[in-house]
């Protein structure tokens, strides 16, 4: 590489792209880097989009807040709901009631100081794990809200993320970084990438023969990889021998007139041929099957989504307004190449399980933006770390979705397939070894910022029966003292929520109709 090439700044920036990551991307790069780098997003015209409902963690709040969206008009145009974490329904066999557990967003009571299973083990061994020293999941079970009408913006009560029109979104986001954030926008097809003779893309060519040129370019092109597939040629990492799910189908529902409450989780239910999701937005429900065609054929799989949707909504869904989605479960061998970076569906994807797609798109940007590459020198280091956190972090992702069906005891083929042990990682079998001796902590994940933390874990694990033995180092009585202080504290502060939060439907009601006022208002002066 030339001298000249090597110091030659980054002062450019070209996200191939549109979709919730291509303009989270231009959003997040647009309002964080410095006003002398230019942001220009091209998006090509009429890419259909999914539709079916998206979650994200409570990541997204902070991602908005800097990005400059308010949370009012976030909620109203994108028909987002609160969302406080995931539930799980029949993931194990139950003999007199549905079995249920919760990995709500926030961490137990106490767990930074104490060994949280130890004092559940000991104080509360009768109550389910996630009660014990947390009360976000009975909230939700209760359909509380995370927060009142009077908690100013992005703050809560209980942390939260959000369910949301994903097509909304990204509308929302492309007039923000266009009138706001002077985001150059072109809509066109990418005919050409033209590179220098180093292999970093000089500029790409348009359908209509434009040139666009570029220092860094992000690649949001999902499964089409227009930059890091067609172009580089970067191989795709298949996970399908561990995540055997590469099939989903998927239908928008409307709430029935007796039963429009508005789910505080994610809700993710176990079938005998796959799993559905249930994700309740403020004027529908989006509702799918995740399931494996090796096991299950399509028509089968769009009974069993039928079939669940039933229950909430009797009046009759056609075969015919079900979506059908395919896709390979993997990652990129490199995320980053030369001077291309991707994101979103074109760097990895998996299965929506846990809801981790949005959240990788974010740490990706955040790791881009502080380390931001000032020249081409600069961008061949960043590139090799980003590219080694990024391989941990997908095998971290697998290791955690694969947890879910490991410990299920369900018996049939589809759940036996789900555990056949020769899909199950090295790195989750040894994890699963040393938890049948002590519970997950930060002895386990040793990055600074893991994808999931080690109380996600437990939640997942005690949630599904598992058990840990108890430690070999005694109680202390101050131990004992603590653990029996956030107990008795917890019952008090669970009924104060109980009856000071009102419910998703009511508060979402209450902000929309706040919402139309303060524009009515507006429009007349």
């Amino acid at each position: 590489m030339a001298q000249d090439d090597v110091t030659q700044e980054v002062k450019n920036v070209v996200i191939v792209g549109g979709g919730t990551a291509g303009w989270l991307a231009a959003g997040v790069l647009a309002s964080k880097l410095h006003s002398s780098i230019n942001v220009t997003l091209i998006e090509s015209p009429n890419i259909p989009t999914i539709g079916v409902g998206e979650g994200s963690w409570p990541s997204l709040r902070d991602t908005l807040i800097d990005i400059g969206i308010s949370e009012s008009d976030f909620l109203t145009t994108c028909s987002a709901s609160f969302k406080q974490g995931s539930s799980f329904v029949n993931w194990r066999n139950a003999t007199d009631k549905p079995h249920i557990y919760y990995h709500p967003f926030t961490v137990p009571n106490g767990y930074n100081e104490l060994d949280i299973h130890a004092c559940w083990q000991t104080f509360a061994k009768d109550d389910e794990y996630q009660d014990a020293f947390s009360l976000q999941a009975a909230l939700c079970h209760a359909g509380r809200a995370p927060k009142q009408l009077s908690t100013p913006e992005y703050a809560h009560v209980l942390n939260y993320g959000y369910h949301f029109d994903a097509s909304a979104l990204a509308l929302l986001l492309k007039k923000h970084c266009i009138e706001k954030l002077n985001v150059h926008y072109q809509q066109a097809h990418i005919a050409q990438v033209n590179t220098c003779d180093n292999g970093f893309i000089q500029f790409v060519t348009t359908g209509d023969g434009n040139s666009i040129k570029g220092d860094l370019f992000i690649d949001c092109s999902g499964q089409q990889g227009v930059l890091i597939e067609k172009h580089y040629k970067v191989p795709w990492q298949s996970v399908e021998h561990t995540l055997i799910n590469n099939r989903a189908v998927a239908v928008q529902v409307p709430y029935a007139e007796n039963d429009n409450a508005i789910s505080s989780t994610t809700i993710a239910t176990a079938q005998s041929n796959g799993w559905t999701w249930d994700i309740g937005l403020q004027h529908r429900r989006g509702i799918g099957l995740v399931y494996a065609d090796t096991l299950t054929s399509e028509e089968a799989a769009i009974d069993t989504l039928l079939n669940q949707v039933s229950l909430r909504y009797p009046e009759n869904i056609q075969k015919n307004d079900v979506r059908t989605l395919r896709f390979s479960p993997g990652y990129r061998q490199q995320f980053w190449v030369k001077n291309c970076l991707s994101l979103g569906m074109s760097s990895g994807f998996v299965e929506p399980l846990e809801a981790s797609a949005i959240a990788m798109v974010e740490l990706g940007l955040r790791m881009l933006c502080d380390a931001f590459p000032q020249n081409r020198r600069h961008m061949e280091l960043v590139a090799k770390r980003y590219n080694s956190r990024f391989t941990y972090r997908w095998q971290r992702v697998i290791d955690f979705l694969k947890l879910h069906y490991v410990l299920s005891d369900r018996t049939e083929p589809y759940w036996l397939a789900q555990r056949e042990p020769s899909s199950i990682p090295g790195s989750l079998e040894e994890l699963l070894e040393i938890w049948r001796y002590q519970s997950p902590s930060r002895l386990d994940l040793i990055e600074n910022e893991e994808i999931f933390p080690s109380a996600s874990y437990q939640y997942v694990l005690y949630g599904m029966g598992f058990n840990t033995a108890m430690p070999a180092t005694a109680m202390t009585a101050e131990t004992a003292r603590k653990a029996q202080a956030l107990r008795n504290k917890l019952v008090q502060t669970q009924q104060a929520y109980l009856a000071g939060l009102p419910t998703n439907r009511a508060l979402l009601t209450q902000l929309s109709a706040q919402y139309s006022e303060e524009h009515a208002h507006a429009a007349i002066r």
